[in-house]
């Protein structure tokens, strides 16, 4: 049982704690704006520059049909590409490649064995060698591509290449004018004068290449920081009222139990309201955030943060029983989930195994909201099971709280 006027009213004096608390409006809503500042500085640039992937070739061989394919593919001039093309290097010396590959120097290459000619000419199966680091996703999707473009142009030429060899071979033409003529139908393959590539393709430009918009992911980051650290530190005062008999004063003046939980939460729900409304603010008219093609689902998204941290705030309030420790568990808990969560680096940016850790946190799955709503166009529905989670963490602080909830009088 709880009366709302009562639980208005605990929610309006802990507000105004906050708001006329001179150091807790620096720590928690002036100070969050230094680290955006920075940070938005620093990746300012990020993601602007037009970069061309650079893909790299090795034969086995000396001569025959796979250096003649990739003289044919070697690009010569970079600087007439189109934007978005890719470079074709020739790395000549195979077992450099592979060396270079191991040093991280490159990302990978495609290889040409040894008997690759002979087993064309022979009518047996060839073989092409990805030759790439782990992680190097994009290289090793990009040489595959060019390695099925590939065995299809030397599948559909094979009976013709065939043909060409026999039929000079029986008229005892010499190794070099079968040579000259294999070369002119890769060259044709290619295109006229032999310098385009084997793998046709066009680039459609459409519009400017721009930096990624660091504010959109560092503002959202520390506001999910922020907003949690001073719901945590807020517990103190919650423990510090039972300490000095304030919430037995309350029960005696009819106030019933669950009207005071409830006002506690509600007051730190309306201060939560007030940071991201600030941030909110702050972040579009000062650095220019973009909030992505679901503005009201980035904003839902805040609510749930700010209702996920009033929820932790009443928890650690109701199973510390001391300042100091709940002060001690809300920092740690804070400086811990924070970079854990994603708030001091985008998720997407971070290794495999710690955006699995991610998912252990609340902060993880704000984040993760918030960088597909403001960076990778999501919209609402593609967010709702990062909401969901986060509202059942809500659920769950509550219910702790709720089940271990005392004033000094119960505890007596």
């Amino acid at each position: 049982m709880m009366n709302l006027k009562h639980v208005w009213f605990i929610a309006l004096k802990n507000l105004r704690l906050f708001i006329t608390d001179r150091t807790a409006v620096i720590m928690f809503i002036l100070f969050p704006f230094l680290f955006i500042v920075m940070f938005n500085l620093l990746l300012s640039n990020a993601g602007s520059g037009d970069e061309r992937i650079t893909l790299h070739l090795a034969t086995q061989e000396t001569e025959g049909l796979s250096v003649q394919i990739i003289q044919a593919m070697e690009t010569r001039d970079a600087g007439a590409l189109e934007a978005g093309s890719p470079i074709i290097v020739w790395d000549k010396d195979y077992a450099q490649a592979q060396a270079e590959v191991k040093a991280q120097k490159i990302d990978g290459f495609l290889g040409f064995p040894a008997d690759f000619t002979r087993n064309i000419m022979s009518g047996k199966a060839a073989s092409l060698e990805i030759v790439t680091r782990a992680e190097s996703a994009d290289t090793r999707m990009a040489l595959q591509g060019i390695a099925s473009g590939l065995a299809s142009i030397i599948n559909s030429n094979r009976t013709e290449l065939h043909t060409v060899v026999a039929v000079m071979a029986q008229q005892g033409d010499s190794q070099e004018s079968i040579q000259q003529a294999v070369d002119q139908i890769i060259r044709r393959q290619s295109g006229a004068a032999g310098s385009a590539t084997l793998i046709a393709s066009q680039v459609e430009k459409i519009g400017e290449v721009k930096p990624y918009r660091a504010s959109s992911f560092v503002v959202p980051g520390y506001l999910v920081m922020f907003v949690f650290f001073a719901a945590a530190i807020a517990s103190i005062d919650i423990i510090r009222e039972r300490r000095n008999h304030t919430l037995e004063r309350l029960l005696a003046g009819s106030v019933k139990k669950g009207s005071i939980l409830g006002g506690i939460f509600l007051g730190g729900v309306l201060r939560g309201l007030v940071q991201i409304a600030i941030f909110w603010t702050v972040g579009i008219l000062a650095f220019h955030v973009d909030m992505g093609a679901s503005p009201g689902a980035v904003i839902l998204l805040s609510v749930l943060v700010v209702l996920m941290s009033a929820a932790f705030s009443v928890m650690l309030a109701t199973i510390v029983r001391t300042e100091r420790g709940a002060s001690a568990l809300a920092v740690l808990c804070s400086l811990l989930l924070a970079p854990l969560g994603g708030c001091w680096w985008p998720l997407f940016i971070i290794p495999g195994w710690m955006q699995f850790l991610a998912k252990i946190t609340p902060h993880g799955w704000a984040n993760e909201g918030f960088n597909n709503l403001m960076l990778f166009g999501a919209r609402g529905i593609d967010v709702i099971w990062q909401m969901a989670v986060l509202a059942a963490f809500c659920v769950v602080f509550l219910t702790i709280a709720i089940l271990n909830f005392r004033t000094e009088s119960d505890a007596a």
